[in-house]
């Protein structure tokens, strides 16, 4: 049986006990829902789907603020600097769109009483006193005027500055920062004080596909971004942990995107190049990574695919002399060839992995050498040689997918 929470296991001052946070923590899912559900009910502003800019940046915000309350009940402030940004964005958001904040009020208030329903329904299923709930009464609703105080100065911020200013100064350091080669770091300094934007010691940009529907008021106010662009990109300060992921994909709900490597601002360039890269290799059928491609993940078939018309040339160079056999003449010698390459197994070996006899295996491979020349006793010609059929794979296996088959297997004979 529950032991019930009393005032008496309370220290002094009276004060909430940190493991009614236990109580209350499994409950946030379906409260965040109901919250929903009435928000969207009472208010029109916020009837709109909800998987659209409303719906999404409505769900962030219940979620947050639910989550940022019961941290507070259990001593924990993690994420109170991130949930007080999105509370001034939201005032900014009802500025920017025309709108006075009594829409926005209304729903502080409507998810206070939910919430308060919720909690007098916890308290009497763990026999809750009715001091401890006459406390958290006062602690919840001294928490919407938080919040809604935080609103307010977001409202009052963006009602003062020149509409749009500040985003163009923004975008004008981003494309600074992007410039090759870079920019003295005096310059970004300049720029950036201008833009109220901190420059990071590292950051990462993420490339987006054209036409990409993004949910502005979600992305954190640190993130620098051009999503007119041609090609759309972002700069994230810092790496990418799990909750700057989680805010990239609640953002840009419907895209895949691709994420570059960490890098000194100078390197800005590169990581965006990175990037694009990826999100074409993904375009391509060559990386499947569902929506977030991160390049960490992907360096070497970044690098073997980065000059395709160089790898073109470089095949031609080292395999050309097998454009004179028949194209399934080609196709065998090649598979067998990295194989071996690729596993330095014997005959018996290879064949196995092949699924054909050891003595095909020998013959193919006395071809090969007849073929090739002296390339494969050259170390440096082996090595060239394997990296065009590590590419040229890379390659089939995309031209595969796009057929609509699997990746391009293995042929008996």
């Amino acid at each position: 049986m529950t032991e019930g929470l009393t005032p008496e296991t309370l220290e002094e001052p009276f004060s909430l006990p940190p493991h009614l946070a236990r109580l209350m923590r499994p409950e946030l899912p379906s409260l965040t829902n109901e919250i929903i559900a009435q928000i969207r009910r009472a208010i029109p502003e916020y009837a709109r789907p909800i998987e659209g800019p409303y719906g999404q940046t409505l769900r962030l915000g219940v979620e947050r603020a639910l989550g940022a309350f019961v941290d507070q009940i259990a001593g924990a402030t993690g994420d109170q600097a991130r949930r007080d940004e999105l509370c001034r964005r939201l005032g900014q958001f009802e500025a920017q769109e025309g709108r006075s904040l009594d829409s926005l009020q209304a729903a502080y208030r409507i998810g206070a009483q939910v919430a308060w329903r919720r909690v007098m329904r916890i308290g009497g299923r763990y026999n809750v006193s009715a001091q401890i709930i006459s406390k958290l009464a006062e602690e919840l609703f001294n928490y919407i005027d938080e919040l809604s105080s935080l609103s307010l100065e977001g409202y009052l911020e963006a009602k003062a500055r020149p509409a749009g200013a500040l985003e163009e100064r923004r975008r004008r350091l981003l494309r600074l920062l992007l410039t090759r080669p870079p920019v003295p770091e005096a310059a970004v300094a300049e720029l950036a004080h201008f833009a109220e934007w901190a420059v990071p010691d590292e950051l990462t940009m993420v490339a987006v596909p054209s036409g990409a529907r993004a949910v502005r008021t979600i992305l954190d106010p640190d993130i620098l971004y051009d999503l007119a662009d041609d090609q759309p990109h972002l700069l994230v300060p810092g790496p990418l942990d799990a909750g700057r992921r989680a805010m990239l994909e609640a953002a840009l709900p419907e895209s895949r995107i691709a994420v570059g490597l960490t890098v000194e601002p100078a390197g800005a360039a590169d990581s965006l190049r990175w990037a694009r890269q990826a999100l074409d290799l993904v375009a391509d059928g060559v990386i499947d990574d569902g929506r977030m491609t991160m390049c960490a993940d992907h360096l070497l078939t970044l690098w073997l695919l980065a000059d395709r018309a160089l790898l073109d040339q470089l095949a031609r160079r080292r395999l050309g002399a097998m454009d004179e056999l028949t194209a399934n003449q080609r196709e065998r010698l090649t598979e067998t060839l990295r194989t071996w390459l690729a596993t330095r197994g014997t005959a018996a070996q290879i064949a196995d992995l092949l699924h054909i006899h050891p003595q095909t295996v020998r013959y193919r491979i006395r071809k090969l050498e007849l073929t090739l020349g002296d390339q494969l006793a050259d170390p440096d010609a082996r090595f060239a040689i394997e990296v065009v059929l590590r590419a040229t794979w890379l390659r089939e296996q995309a031209r595969s997918v796009r057929r609509g088959g699997g990746p391009p297997g293995r042929r008996n004979v």
